[in-house]
């Protein structure tokens, strides 16, 4: 007899087809009912999805509830958090994954008592590799989900031993058959005889038989369920019919019976669609919002957060409230559903204004710092204070952006600086001024808008002041050039005959980069392909110009293609509709640097197809090298069968997730691909795809080519409908930012590779304070001057606060979350040597883990792994 581990919860999707408000509404009264349920009935205990922010959902129209939910948490009778939301593990950030349980784990405790410390994640589309090593960041061991797992391939049991990339495990226990394997609905509960015999002792069989286990988990709950009305009599019921043993429990008893258990061990992602789908394609549906997530968890990361560290080192009081509240809204983009793009249009309408609302608070926050530092330092309007936010030396070109009455300005030969880009803003007449006197009327002077280019070589963590004076002449600027390439000492890329060569280090690559067009038949779950359809390039057919100055050169190359309208018009064959798609490709160089940029605008007029970047490397590799969260991976293609739907419910495609770098290497050489917000390869022979967009007019569609069967999305179930998604289809701008990197042999390894990363996702910031435009920082115009405190230290022009090597990644600086006036700072290891950093114990540093609990720990950082310390500011 096996003993069935029973655990009822719900999960809970905060939106999908339906929006968040929706499911604040379900919440109002189901929760009320779980809440009622379990005072009743002390014996039984219920599970609320492993996500804080449903929680705050509900105590914000029940305010009155908090009470009840901490003393039934006390009690252990119901189970919350540790994530914030339910996380997708493939798109975002490691740093995103992590503070999404670092703050649902302090949410719960600060507001509901210990949250349950499992990485509980019941209906997410996949996991990265690297997952166990961020959940042991926090303290967390245990691991739950249902999708990704293939017991032929991976290991043969529903529990193991999952570990990451350098060797940190959890305990892993899946449910293949769905975190409704053990559902009892009122139907069941009405007919258990026929449930227990059709459905939960099948359940429990498969368990059993794969991994020979004589105690499985047996989840009961489905999307929006309410609690089981008296579970423990409703049990004994079961038990009458059951051959099994079918105990009331909890996630954390039962994992804590595999710590006995000699258990299989697992190394890899988990993203085999075996028993469930996991979408293998989802990555690159609304790509707009995969893009906008990169962007905005670079701004909180890159540019917020060690802004107000500075700010703290500057004295400039601010709060760290603000920028938790900026953390959720991003958590609230990052559901699988949200993340992925598995909406209605009706939700992508909230996802965007989610967006709005957290740029709009990190530009502000920003904005407050950047002002009133420049107010403490008393900087005029031609002074221009440029940030280096990474905690090590900066060498290299940032852009600033300035006010000026002028374009006839200078600034020190040291800078080399020149104009990128130029914007003329006439006179204005009769513009009101509120002055001592009261309201004047003048005439507003015309300005010039420009974006500068200045060579920077910067202390870590602080700024300086960049001086520049009115002239006589314009200062150098980017002009028109003759000629089809752009090079520098060690980099050179032509444009000849309408294909691209990048020679770099000794090596040449021809063909290096081309867009393929394809048909999308499938839906905002997967791309599938269209029958009869086929992959085809579009030529680079326009028209080639080269920019330059000092040691910027750029190659702009503007053209249209011409491709089918629609689905239909790439069935009709010569009868097709084709549309005019506009492109804009903008590659640039400079002196210091190895990789080219790239700018891609592309003006989609096109329906349901997919648009992706090819990358010839001339590469023989078996294996891409990919950038992953928190480390590298080797992926390989894997051999798909044509009865590949005999063990796969949707097609095992041999398309993979990175995270910000992947490319194809050997012994001599290597060729790379940088992406902001792109996610997806595929691995072609010697090239790489690189998945730009996959457009749909669908929520969820049946009987496509790569994934037969039902439609994703319920819209084929009973009493549902089909579900147009026209925002989906991303017509419009579409702007693509990616690098390319093209190392020599010695350059291959994944130091040199960390130090490219480092290097590239650098970002420049910088202010100036003026009276032209209050706009171009949106709260300069709320923003009045202040007095200081006259105590206060003197800030100088040149302040650097904190100096590190360069040899790993900082996965995030920020202000403490537990202790004042300290900062926290994580580091990430992405190669696959241990690297020694026990000089920062002299810098007054100690070891925390990511909830800033103090832990015996070495100064070292493990391959593929982060470390964690703070110190006093």
């Amino acid at each position: 007899m096996v003993k069935a581990y029973f655990v009822n919860h719900t999960h809970w999707d905060r939106e999908w087809y339906f929006t968040t408000q929706d499911a604040q509404v379900l919440s109002d009264q189901l929760f009320t009912q779980v809440l009622d349920e379990l005072e009743d009935h002390p014996e039984a205990n219920f599970t609320l999805d492993g996500q804080m922010s449903i929680v705050d959902d509900y105590v914000e129209i029940h305010p009155e509830a908090k009470e009840r939910i901490h003393r039934l948490v006390n009690r252990k009778q119901l189970f919350i958090g540790p994530w914030y939301t339910q996380t997708d593990a493939m798109t975002p950030s490691a740093e995103s994954i992590l503070r999404n349980i670092i703050i649902g784990i302090l949410d719960a405790r600060e507001n509901f008592g210990e949250p349950m410390m499992l990485g509980y994640l019941p209906d997410t589309f996949g996991f990265n590799a690297n997952l166990p090593m961020l959940l042991n960041q926090v303290g967390i061991h245990d691991f739950l989900s249902w999708r990704g797992t293939n017991f032929k391939r991976q290991t043969k049991s529903v529990y193991f031993k999952w570990k990451a990339l350098g060797g940190k495990a959890v305990f892993a226990a899946n449910f293949p058959l769905g975190y409704y394997t053990g559902q009892i609905d009122l139907k069941s509960k009405q007919n258990l005889k026929e449930f227990v015999k059709n459905r939960l002792d099948k359940g429990i069989e498969f368990e059993a038989n794969h991994g020979d286990n004589q105690e499985v988990l047996i989840p009961s709950g489905i999307d929006q369920m309410n609690i089981i009305h008296d579970i423990s009599k409703t049990l004994n019921k079961v038990n009458e019919y059951s051959d099994n043993d079918v105990v009331i429990s909890n996630y954390p008893e039962f994992m804590a019976t595999l710590r006995n258990k000699k258990l299989p061990e697992y190394q890899g992602e988990l993203r085999y669609p075996t028993y469930s789908r996991i979408h293998r394609t989802i990555t690159s549906v609304r790509s707009r919002n995969k893009r906008k997530n990169f962007q905005l968890e670079q701004m909180v990361t890159k540019r917020l957060e060690p802004l107000m560290v500075i700010a703290k080192y500057a004295q400039i009081p601010i709060s760290n409230g603000i920028v938790v509240k900026l953390w959720k809204l991003l958590f609230d983009l990052q559901p699988h559903d949200t993340m992925g793009g598995s909406v209605t249009d009706n939700v992508a309408v909230d996802i965007n204004q989610r967006f709005k609302q957290a740029f709009e608070i990190a530009e502000g926050v920003e904005n407050y710092i950047k002002k009133r530092l420049a107010q403490r330092i008393g900087l005029t309007d031609h002074d221009v204070i440029v940030f280096n936010t990474d905690p090590y030396k900066f060498s290299g070109r940032k852009i600033v952006e300035i006010i000026s009455r002028t374009d006839q300005i200078k600034f020190p030969n040291k800078y080399h600086a020149v104009i990128i880009k130029k914007e003329k803003v006439p006179t204005r007449p009769h513009i009101m001024q509120l002055t001592p006197n009261g309201f004047e009327f003048k005439d507003e002077p015309g300005y010039f808008k420009l974006q500068i280019s200045l060579q920077m070589d910067m202390q870590g963590l602080g700024y300086q002041v960049v001086h520049f004076e009115d002239s006589t002449s314009i200062l150098s600027t980017l002009e028109n050039n003759t000629g089809n390439t752009i090079t520098n000492k060690d980099v050179s890329l032509s444009f000849i005959d309408g294909k691209f060569t990048l020679t770099a280090n000794g090596n040449s690559f021809d063909d290096v980069i081309s867009i393929y067009d394809q048909a999308n038949d499938g839906d905002t779950y997967d791309y599938s392909p269209l029958a009869g359809d086929e992959e085809k390039r579009l030529p680079w057919n326009g028209t080639v110009q080269k920019f330059n100055c000092d040691d910027i050169e750029q190659l702009q190359l503007i053209g249209v293609w011409q491709v089918p309208y629609s689905l239909d018009d790439r069935k009709s064959g010569s009868n097709q509709k084709l549309v005019s798609v506009n492109y804009n490709l903008i590659l640039s160089l400079t002196n210091n640097t190895d990789v080219v940029s790239a700018k891609l605008k592309i003006d989609n007029q096109a329906l349901s197809h997919r648009l992706r970047l090819r990358i010839k490397t001339g590469i023989t590799s078996d294996y891409a090298h990919a950038q992953i969260q928190g480390g590298f991976r080797k992926t390989k293609n894997e051999a798909i069968s044509d009865n590949w739907n005999d063990e796969f419910v949707e097609k095992p495609v041999n398309i993979y997730i990175f995270d910000r770098l992947v490319g194809l290497r050997d012994k001599e050489k290597g060729l790379y691909f940088l992406g902001t917000g792109q996610k997806e390869y595929e691995k072609v022979d010697d090239c790489l795809f690189i998945t730009l967009i996959a457009t749909t007019g669908q929520l969820g569609k049946p009987n496509l080519l790569w994934r037969p069967g039902r439609a994703s999305g319920d819209t084929t179930s009973v009493g549902h409908i089909m579900m147009p998604t026209p925002m989906a289809q991303e017509l419009g701008e579409n702007e693509f930012n990616f690098g390319i990197y093209a190392p020599s042999k010695k350059d291959t390894s994944e130091e040199r590779l960390t130090e490219i990363i480092r290097k590239w996702y650098s970002t420049a910031v910088s202010y100036q304070k003026q009276e032209y435009n209050l706009f171009v920082n949106r709260l300069d115009n709320k923003l009045w001057d202040i007095e200081f405190d006259k105590n206060l230290s003197k800030l100088k022009l040149n302040e650097s606060w904190l100096n590190i090597k360069d040899n790993l990644e900082v996965s995030a600086l920020y202000a403490s979350y537990t202790a004042k006036d300290n900062l926290v700072l994580r580091l990430s290891n992405l190669t696959n040597q241990t690297v020694d950093v026990s000089y920062l114990k002299e810098q007054g540093f100690r070891v925390v883990n990511g909830l800033e609990e103090a832990i015996k720990q070495d100064f070292s950082v493990p391959p593929y792994d982060m470390l964690t310390i703070m110190k006093h500011i």
